[in-house]
């Protein structure tokens, strides 16, 4: 086993991924990670776990059990990345647990469903945070949030190298922001506070059904750690470097939150920020010669960390597209390599040009989000593919392997049913219909490709 760990690893370092190159190093690979899960919604889930958890003290609880019951997923990617270390992420492990049909559909869903849509509403939300200081009319928003797409678009086409350093860039920028927050709000925080009953306490849940309402609250705070997956075909030295990525990225979001939820219960009573619509605005207004400029800094900081993860989204997302087109199971076009650039530009142009489209049918973004609990069944079945694939007799030889990981893949299936079962009870009809149309056009979609490679194979 050992010999065969080295060979992959040696294989790894002498080829380049497929025309991609190994050009990103570790600060790029947590900066992809942290950028993507590090978005708007921090902004209002702060508000959202305390109405569900009731106490300050289960606010920050909260946040800390959602993190480290996170942890076991990146666990989870970080073996998978490790056995198949190239482009693609989710698309990879299911063919190479021995199921192209899921595989297929994962890149499917993906390309039409998740990915462009949330480069145009992470495009949308700057300019809304924008519209803060300056008024503008809905059209001229929507043409802002095509111009941000296409300079992120052009940066990213143009250099990985360039691409990752930016993003390391925004994503230590938008920490250090975090960071100062916290440390001057630590100064104006108030213990009692902290040990405060909400008015109306009758009315709130009490004991361990409001830590796991809270828990539940936080999941989608947590969400985008092993985009990084996507990109793993053009990470040095991925048998170190995507492990303590992972594990780095889990553990940092993790402490920022604990810290930020326990300022801002601090500074904010727990009733005020349970039913607030900018909690992280209404507690900075706490601070002595804050004020009315609350508003006005948190929409800067909004601002600085949609960027983050609007560059990061663009950056990643396309190596889908790409590695399926690589195995014939997608546009041939997608697989092309610009030949000065190194990047995968068709596949980045085109689901940029999606997601520009996608900002002038907001009403289609919408409906697009109702894919999520697709999107959720994706997720479960990825940590399944660990038990498949770890009772492979061959080619299953990861460079790292998780500690328990039967264990560890288990945890991350049950967080992650546990998602598909709360958002399947926000919206049953539209998330069934939504799982219908996947398969009902990615079926298809696949057959068509597959008759086509044995054709070409003939």
């Amino acid at each position: 086993m050992a010999s065969e760990v080295a060979k992959v690893a040696q294989n790894v370092e002498e080829k380049s991924a497929g025309g991609l190159q190994r050009k990103l190093g570790l600060s790029a690979a947590i900066a992809i990670s942290v950028g993507t899960t590090i978005g708007s919604g921090i902004f209002s889930s702060l508000g959202e776990v305390a109405a569900a958890s009731g106490t300050a003290l289960f606010v920050i609880l909260a946040f800390l059990i959602g993190g480290l019951i996170n942890i076991p997923a990146n666990l989870c990617y970080a073996e998978l990345a490790t056995a198949y270390p190239e482009n693609g992420g989710q698309y990879i492990y299911f063919r190479e647990a021995g199921s192209r049909p899921m595989a297929f559909l994962c890149g499917w869903i993906s390309f039409w469903a998740t990915d462009p849509p949330s480069i145009s509403i992470m495009a949308i939300a700057i300019t809304n945070y924008l519209a803060y200081f300056v008024g503008f009319s809905p059209l001229t928003m929507k043409f802002i949030a095509v111009f941000l797409i296409i300079v992120f678009m052009l940066m990213h086409l143009r250099s990985v190298e360039g691409g990752g350093k930016f993003q390391t860039f925004i994503t230590a920028f938008k920490i250090v922001m975090f960071a100062i927050l916290i440390g001057v709000g630590f100064f104006y925080f108030s213990p009692d506070l902290m040990s405060a009953k909400p008015s109306g306490a009758e009315a709130v849940p009490v004991g361990i059904l409001a830590l796991v309402a809270g828990i539940s609250a936080t999941t989608w705070s947590f969400d985008g750690m092993a985009s990084v997956c996507y990109m793993t075909g053009e990470i040095k030295n991925p048998k170190k470097t995507m492990p303590r990525a992972l594990i780095i990225s889990g553990v940092l979001i993790t402490v920022l939150y604990v810290l930020l939820s326990i300022t801002i219960t601090g500074l904010l009573p727990i009733d005020q920020l349970a039913t607030s619509s900018a909690p992280v605005s209404d507690a900075m207004a706490q601070i002595p010669g804050i004020g009315s400029a609350a508003g006005s800094l948190t929409a800067i900081m909004a601002i600085i960390v949609i960027i983050g993860s609007l560059s990061s989204c663009i950056m990643f997302q396309p190596r889908m597209p790409y590695a399926m087109a690589k195995d014939g199971l997608f546009f041939k076009s997608f697989a092309k390599v610009h030949p000065k650039w190194s990047t995968p530009h068709i596949s980045i142009l085109i689901q940029c040009a999606i997601a520009i489209v996608l900002v002038f049918a907001s009403s289609l973004s919408d409906l697009l989000g109702y894919f999520t609990i697709v999107a959720l069944l994706k997720n479960f079945l990825t940590f399944g593919t660990v038990f498949v694939l770890r009772r492979k007799k061959s080619g299953y030889h990861p460079m790292w392997k998780m500690p328990m990981g039967y264990l560890m893949a288990s945890i991350a299936m049950i967080v992650t049913a546990t998602l598909i079962v709360s958002t399947f009870m926000w919206a049953p009809i539209p998330g069934i219909i939504s799982a219908v149309i996947a398969v009902a056009t990615g079926l298809p979609a696949y057959y068509y490709w597959e008759r086509k490679n044995k054709q070409a194979a003939v």
